[in-house]
Formats: C-alpha cells, structure tokens, sequence
C-alpha cells in the first residue's frame, strides 16, 4: 500500500486497481467492477480502448510538447477542429487546457477580457453570476462562482464572491412551488439579480446545463435554459454554459444544452474530451468574442504551460473521431432509454430512493430515510457512502455526493456508465444496482 504518495482521503479504504478492460476494472485480486460512473464521468470510451492508445503513442514517439507560445502543432488544430465540429451555431473557436477547473477559469477570464477589447479599459463589466448548488472547479476563482456549501467552507476566506441565485432543484424547490406552476422562478431569479446588480457591472452568467456532482444529475424544466439564454441576451451578457461533465455525448447530444437548441457564447468542456486516456479541458467560444480580440489587443491575456499540449491534442483527436466512426453519442442516447428506465423502476420499488433524475447517460438518485416527506438521513449516517460500499460488494462502482440540502445535509449518488456500454451490459448494471440498493436498506432502515 502507499507509503509516500499524499492521499485525496486519509479515511478511505482504496481499492487496488490493477488494469481496465473497456467499462470494467480489475481489482488485483483479480475481481471484476463494473464502472458505473467512467471514474468520475471521464471515461466515456472505456479503459484501454486500442484506437486511442494508438493514437497517443503514436504522438509520443513524433513530439510529445511544445511551448504553446512559440509552435503551432498540426495534431492541435485537427483537434480543435473535430471538436469545434460537434458544437452548434458559431462556436467555432477552442482553447485547450489541462482540465476541468482551467476550463471554467479560462471562460471567465475570457468573458471579461472580451468586454474590455469591446468597450475599453475601463470596462465595468466583471461580475459573473453564479447558482447555488453548483460546482465548476476547484481552484479559488472558480469555487467563488460556484455554490456548493459542503466544498466552500473552508476556503471562503479567500474568495473574491460572486453573486449567486437558486439552481433548478424542483425535488427541493428554493421557492416552495411545484412546476410548472412556479413559472420557472429559478430561471426569473437571474433577471432580478442582473436588475439588482446592474447590467453594467455583469460579465457572464455560469451554470452547469444539469447539475452535476453537488445534487446528482438534477435536469432542468425545458424552458429553462430557453429563457436564460434570453435574459443574457437581452442584458448584454455572455452565457457560459458549463458542460465539464455533460459534455462530448455524456447525455446522448454532443453538448447537453443542444437538447434545448441553445447557442451559449462560451461552453467550458473536459472530462471525456480525451475520455480519461490524458489530462484534458477546453473552452469553445463564439466568434464575435475571439474576433473581438483578435481585432483590438490581438492576444487572450491567458495561458498555461500546457495550453494545446500534442499529447493531449492526439488524444482529443482520437476521441472524437472514434465517436464518429462508432456512432457513441447515439448510442448514448438510446442506452440511456434503457438505463433510465430501468433505474426508474429500481426507485420506485426501493424504500430509500426519494427521486431517480437524468439524461442521457447521467442519472442521479436521491437517497432519503422517508419517500414521503422526504427527509434525509442523517448526516452521521453517511448514507451515500452505505450505497457505494453495497455497490461495491456487488462489483459496481458509483459516484456518492451528499451536503445539497444548504450545504449541511442530503445524500446523493449518480450513476453515469461509460458511451459504450451495451444492452447486455446495462442490464448488468440495473442489476447489481438493485441488488447494492436492498444491501443498503437493510443497513439503513431498521
């Protein structure tokens, strides 16, 4: 076991992985884990999927880095442009990074300078407005934008706050209603806040198109991300549409805010970008903003060591075009039917699943100790981290959250298999699935 390596937990019990074959790992004992959740919504592809393999070794042995300021690398620009290829409108621009919170970092550094080429120097236009219940990195710039209070606590001394409004939490309505009689107050909650601010000091407004890790893959009413889309436009502000997780095909569209035929001005993007095979982010920006300082200072005022690097291009490039080829973000969408349904049933018939939520191949579970009034558990209970120990014993791998009521309470967990997973193979997982929920209970409900 590890001696010198700094642990991400001191109170976890490690599995000992040893090698992965597509949407399984391997213990080195030698048993089998379904990868229920691709690492963490990474590893959309699959573990050691050849082609891509291929692909970075092949670029391994050509040129493995060059300085971003001074070479232009051909592997880059064909990965920009297979990405830029699946995004919708004029999004038509990518700035690769080395993951998810560089991505968030890059978009919100973008957003303001692109008003200060637009309007001048002395540009007001800074503040980015966040949601509760969100999270976009782990950096201190993007924990200020985001709202996830269990995440927060500790750091919010550093942060430079930014202004948030409620997320699209229907289970738990911040305003007490139901939809659709709520008239959609999340998405209102934005205008009032850019009223209150003033227009003139906004930069950019951020959400996740579902939110993620912090709840457990909540979706949005469909007229939601019509209407904030409006709003923005209507204000003179850049929508920046956090896709990190959501992205590359995750919920059976390229990118998720095209189930709502929505062009955002910014889309921050990672995770299955390179699938997990190298550390990788981007953002993908419309053309009025890179023209926008193409024309005046005629740099991004942006950068880090790793900005477009050859390895990760040659891994971006691969990915997408092995999507492509093998029709991964359909088949996401029609394995998700599947999946969804099933877990749906599983809620249903399980006596701690207060709501199954989802799309595509991003599904949540909200776990309560009553389906009735829908209270939590206790928050000594660690009743998340029951679920994913039963899952494990069943050879499934999950992704346990928890802290979405106020930050203090709630449990969650969401279950997210690799694009490639087959009909035989979600049936697999529904069913160690149900047999890890029933471990559960009996733990949990005496």
């Amino acid at each position: 076991m590890q001696q010198h390596l700094f642990p991400r937990s001191f109170k976890t019990n490690y599995l000992e992985a040893d090698y992965g074959e597509g949407i399984y790992i391997y213990d080195k004992q030698g048993k089998r884990y379904l990868d229920g959740c691709s690492g963490a919504l990474i590893s959309n592809l699959g573990h050691c999927n050849r082609d891509i393999v291929t692909a970075v070794e092949k670029q391994f042995g050509r040129l493995e880095f060059a300085h971003p300021s001074r070479w232009h690398v051909d592997i880059v620009e064909e990965a920009a442009a297979a990405v830029a290829e699946t995004a919708s409108g004029d999004l038509d621009n990518v700035w690769f990074v080395s993951g998810g919170s560089e991505a968030v970092e890059t978009a919100l550094k973008l957003a303001r300078q692109y008003y200060v080429e637009r309007d001048g120097a002395g540009s007001s236009k800074h503040i980015t407005i966040g949601r509760w219940n969100s999270y976009h990195g782990s950096t201190i710039g993007t924990m200020a934008v985001a709202g996830s209070m269990a995440r927060r606590r500790v750091f919010s001394p550093l942060f430079a706050e930014s202004p948030k409004i409620p997320s699209t939490y229907c289970y738990r309505c911040h305003f007490h209603k139901q939809y659709p009689q709520c008239g959609l107050l999340c998405a209102r909650a934005l205008e009032e806040m850019i009223q209150i601010i003033g227009p003139q000091y906004i930069s950019s407004f951020i959400a996740e198109p579902i939110v993620g890790s912090t709840v457990g893959a909540v979706v949005p009413p469909d007229e939601y991300w019509p209407m904030v889309w409006d709003i923005c436009d209507r204000y003179d502000i850049l929508l920046i549409a956090d896709e990190v997780m959501t992205g590359c095909g995750r919920t059976g569209k390229n990118f998720c805010v095209d189930h709502w035929d929505v062009v955002p001005d910014i889309i921050a993007t990672a995770k299955g970008m390179a699938a997990g095979y190298v550390p990788t982010g981007g953002i993908i920006a419309r053309n009025n903003i890179v023209e926008a300082i193409k024309d005046g200072s005629g740099a991004f005022m942006h950068g880090h060591t790793y900005n477009g690097n050859p390895m990760s291009a040659a891994a971006v490039a691969a990915v997408f075009k092995y999507m492509k080829e093998h029709g991964v973000v359909e088949n996401a969408a029609k394995m998700g039917e599947l999946l969804g349904a099933g877990l749906k049933k599983i809620g249903e018939e399980s006596a701690i699943i207060g709501e199954v939520r989802g799309k595509g191949l991003m599904w949540g579970f909200e776990v309560v100790k009553d389906k009735a009034s829908r209270e939590p558990f206790d928050k000594k209970t660690a009743a998340a981290n029951v679920v994913t120990k039963a899952c494990i014993e069943e050879g499934l791998i999950i992704y346990p959250g928890g802290g979405q009521i106020r930050g203090t309470s709630g449990d969650n967990f969401m279950t997210a298999p690799p694009l490639i997973i087959t009909e035989i193979q979600v049936k697999e997982l529904l069913e160690k699935l149900k047999n890890g929920i029933k471990r559960a209970e009996a733990a949990l409900v005496k």
